[in-house]
């Protein structure tokens, strides 16, 4: 059975430098072909933002070092957007208010080390 994996900016930060802060579990769970694994243009988005402050380093190339990872870009849906102002404050960073959005719009497991995550009722995955 095909389970679809959304993995928050930080995890894939961490897949695509082969991290090893991603837990073992995990790195099986994105590496298993058996899963769908999603990148949401909402990462992209916080990535340019946060390399731009000089926040993080990340790929020059991003856009095509995912694609060439084996994950595919998902876009950010006008649904999704109008989800993401509705939900309970529980996250005030936009960037992840989308991420939960989409989780639950996709029925997605997401891939993620905040425990802030688990208020929304969203499955996360990091051990």
């Amino acid at each position: 059975m095909v389970t679809t994996l959304l993995i928050d900016t930080h995890a894939l930060l961490w897949w695509l430098a082969g991290d090893r802060r991603l837990p073992k579990s995990v790195r099986d769970r994105i590496a298993d072909p058996d899963n769908r694994v999603l990148a949401s243009a909402v990462s992209a988005w916080e990535i340019a933002i946060k390399t731009a402050l000089g926040k993080l380093r990340a790929p020059g190339e991003l856009i095509e070092v995912v694609g060439e990872s084996g994950l595919s870009w998902i876009p950010i849906e006008p649904r999704e957007a109008y989800a993401a102002g509705a939900l309970p404050p529980h996250h005030r960073d936009p960037f992840d208010r989308l991420l939960v959005a989409q989780c639950l719009g996709r029925s997605a497991h997401l891939i993620s080390r905040d425990a802030t995550f688990d208020q929304y009722g969203v499955v996360r995955l990091w051990r």
